[in-house]
């Protein structure tokens, strides 16, 4: 543990994974950063939005990445730039497409296991910054993303990276979210899926087809199945979750990397953390927590209010300046 960052404690009234999760949103909500965007334009055509910070600053980069229906603009982005840039480091915020404010050119937009896009970007960090260290974190679905990533590229583009609340076993992880409080969670993030279903729809005759059956599903599962895995070449969502999770991926990575993952995510069953912590590969750091929720670590005095952007950064720039990705939790 990085004697900057003590262990998380959850307030005692805030303990449960459910008011993490939803209390930790609504207090990030006001957490604010101001960018630079930057458009680039992708091997297919498409664009890609990135924001980085305003003001010139030295140091590592650090590529941040969203989850589900995120943006540069939700609370856990923001502040994990804010801490990035306090701590002498270069944020850059990759939006996903679509989750810019702009719908992208093309049908295809962005799934669990879209890495195309991250080693576009990856790439031409590189090109333009000789030299410098680079690291990444990603939040749930963007940590999925960065996990497949970096078992995909091997040992090189990447110098250190950070993991949190992620969802490891893509169909565990849609089933758990369609019986109890998993149910408000979705219709969450259903309004917005469906908003960009509906526009897709009007510019794409051929996507118009499967929209209705999209349109009129209730689980994560009904908008996979009928719309994320066919417009990105899966057969079903049972397809496209066995290709995407990261879980099967673990043991290929080759970046030292830290995952931050509390045993009572909501949006994950326990069985799936012990998986995770069975699998051998020592470039992986657990740093497990018992209470936290998904995206929650809203901690106690002692341990921060906003505990995993704390952990998630400090572990992260510390390695990229000692230009080792250690192994120490």
């Amino acid at each position: 543990m990085d004697a900057a960052v003590p262990g998380f404690q959850a307030p005692a009234w805030l303990r449960g994974p459910h008011a993490q999760t939803v209390v930790g949103r609504a207090v990030r909500s006001t957490c604010r950063f101001r960018y630079a965007r930057r458009r680039i334009d992708t091997p297919d055509g498409d664009f890609l939005d990135i924001d980085g910070a305003l003001a010139l600053v030295d140091g590592p980069l650090v590529l941040v990445l969203h989850g589900l229906e995120g943006s540069s603009r939700s609370g856990y982005v923001a502040q994990t730039c804010s801490r990035l840039v306090a701590l002498g480091a270069r944020p850059v915020a990759l939006n996903f497409r679509s989750c810019s404010g702009e719908p992208n050119r093309h049908l295809r937009s962005y799934h669990s296991g879209e890495t195309t896009d991250v080693a576009t970007l990856v790439d031409l960090l590189r090109h333009e910054n000789p030299g410098v260290p680079i690291g990444a974190i990603g939040y749930s679905l963007g940590g999925n993303v960065l996990l497949c990533y970096l078992e995909e590229s091997g040992a090189g583009p990447l110098d250190a990276a950070v993991a949190v609340s992620v969802p490891f076993d893509l169909a565990a992880s849609a089933r758990r979210l369609e019986s109890g409080m998993g149910r408000m969670y979705t219709r969450y993030f259903l309004r917005s899926i469906k908003d960009k279903i509906r526009e897709k729809a009007a510019r794409f005759p051929d996507a118009a087809r499967s929209a209705p059956t999209a349109l009129a599903a209730t689980t994560m599962r009904g908008i996979d199945d009928a719309w994320t895995a066919p417009i990105h070449g899966y057969r079903n969502a049972a397809h496209y979750y066995e290709t995407c999770s990261s879980m099967a991926r673990l043991e290929g990575v080759r970046t030292p990397t830290l995952l931050i993952q509390a045993d009572d995510d909501p949006f994950l069953p326990a069985r799936a953390l012990d998986e995770v912590r069975e699998i051998g590969n020592p470039c992986l750091v657990h740093g497990f927590t018992r209470r936290g929720g998904h995206l929650g670590y809203l901690g106690a005095r002692s341990s921060g209010r906003l505990w995993a952007e704390a952990r998630a950064t400090a572990w992260l720039v510390g390695r990229l300046a000692a230009g080792t990705g250690g192994q120490t939790a």
